[in-house]
């Protein structure tokens, strides 16, 4: 086993133990997904759904007019154009979301642009940057334009996949202003054969880059995923619980990708 994959390893073992740190839970966003070195196919459009239910969450507002996220159901068409094989293209479009009440809104849009570094066929480690910007409704969100910008590395070693992803959130415009967030999100997922895996996500708020927090102040998230290829289509299936009250504790995710074309 080389010195490469035991740090990687590590990393996310670590990312897994800080999940289970008991702290206060976010709510669900509407793309739930550890990054990793997936491009679509060159000059080819691509669509995933992102789908999100929370059985058991927030149904206090945190500021007035916000919409609570239990009992909410989030749709994300997430559409992609790869430039190259290591430059794509996406949008987020539109974020649309059922709340409680069975209201059907639609509730913004972002774009991405992701780079991942070119690796040599043998090579079992891969790392690339991932840039969002985007607007959203003020029931969602008290600042409308937020960016992102996503730090992917990870590895593949046999039947394991182990990746993580160092979050930067910044607001561009809005009255709540501060310091850019920080969030550790990790995978590990084991093959179980060549169209199925099952693994671990963790989503954990480390602070900000002023002042990083207790692992017992911030939001954590795990999920129990599987992911399943059905020919050209592919499935992520997740369950996940939020540590905290009164934040949402349960959430239900799904990710299909469609095939378009032929």
């Amino acid at each position: 086993m080389s010195e490469r994959f035991v740090r990687f390893a590590a990393l996310a073992c670590a990312g897994l133990v800080c999940s289970l740190a008991p702290g206060r839970a976010s709510a669900a966003d509407e793309e739930i997904q550890v990054y990793m070195d997936e491009i679509g196919k060159p000059h080819a459009l691509g669509l995933d759904v992102h789908l999100n239910y929370v059985p058991d969450g927030r149904v206090q507002p945190d500021y007035p007019g916000q919409q609570a996220s239990g009992g909410r159901f989030r749709i994300t068409p997430e559409w992609s154009y790869a430039l190259n094989p290591n430059l794509e293209l996406g949008a987020y479009l539109p974020l649309a979301d059922i709340d409680r009440h069975g209201e059907v809104e639609v509730g913004g849009a972002k774009a991405r642009i992701k780079w991942v570094a070119p690796k040599a066929a043998d090579q079992d480690s891969f790392w690339g940057l991932n840039f969002e910007i985007g607007r959203v409704r003020h029931d969602l969100d008290r600042n409308p334009w937020n960016a992102e910008l996503k730090g992917i590395v990870g590895t593949r070693k046999g039947p394991w996949t182990l990746a993580a992803n160092l979050n930067v959130d910044w607001v561009v415009s809005g009255p709540d202003q501060g310091p850019p967030d920080l969030q550790l999100a990790t995978k590990v997922g084991y093959s179980v054969d060549k169209d199925t895996s099952i693994g671990v996500e963790s989503y954990n708020a480390l602070g900000t880059t002023r002042r990083l927090g207790r692992f017992d102040e911030g939001d954590h998230q795990t999920f129990l995923v599987v992911d399943r290829g059905f020919g050209r289509w592919d499935l992520n299936l997740g369950v996940g619980y939020g540590y905290g009250a009164p934040e949402d504790r349960w959430i239900l995710k799904a990710i299909v990708g469609v095939p378009l074309g032929s």
